[in-house]
């Protein structure tokens, strides 16, 4: 039985990774999507965007220019302090996280049509048992 739940775990991993790289054909990161997730709602410094994302503003430096190659994100000079930059989502980063979240509702869909109220209920449930775990592990290595 515990070969059927590993060998389960390693194919939905790699089923999930899959559907990923359908979402996201220009293989930004993670770190990369959280950026653009937080530019959806308004524009912002990266020294703000650091602090949210609990990173160094050398990694945030590093992430903002891929973005800037992909023509995702704009940098402009902060209209109140021109030392600083303001970074903002271009249309076509918007356009990205639409295309995401479009890829979200169809795998959302097929869940919904392969379990019950109840199959989904028990999921969600187990799966957010295994997430905390995870993640609660994932912070105290400092990952």
């Amino acid at each position: 039985m515990a070969t059927d739940l590993y060998n389960t775990l390693m194919n939905l991993q790699c089923e999930l990774v899959a559907e990923r790289n359908l979402v996201n054909p220009q293989q930004i990161s993670w770190l990369q999507y959280d950026i653009l997730n937080i530019l959806q709602t308004h524009a912002s410094r990266p020294t703000v965007m650091s602090r949210q994302l609990g990173i160094t503003q050398v990694k945030l430096s590093k992430n903002l220019k891929k973005l800037r190659e992909l023509n995702y994100i704009t940098q402009t000079p902060d209209a109140h302090d021109r030392r600083e930059i303001t970074t903002a989502i271009t249309p076509q980063g918007r356009q990205f996280m639409t295309d995401i979240a479009v890829k979200h509702q169809e795998l959302y869909n097929k869940a919904c049509k392969v379990w019950s109220k109840e199959e989904q209920q028990q999921f969600i449930v187990q799966a957010n048992k295994l997430i905390e775990l995870l993640r609660k592990e994932r912070i105290a290595n400092g990952q």
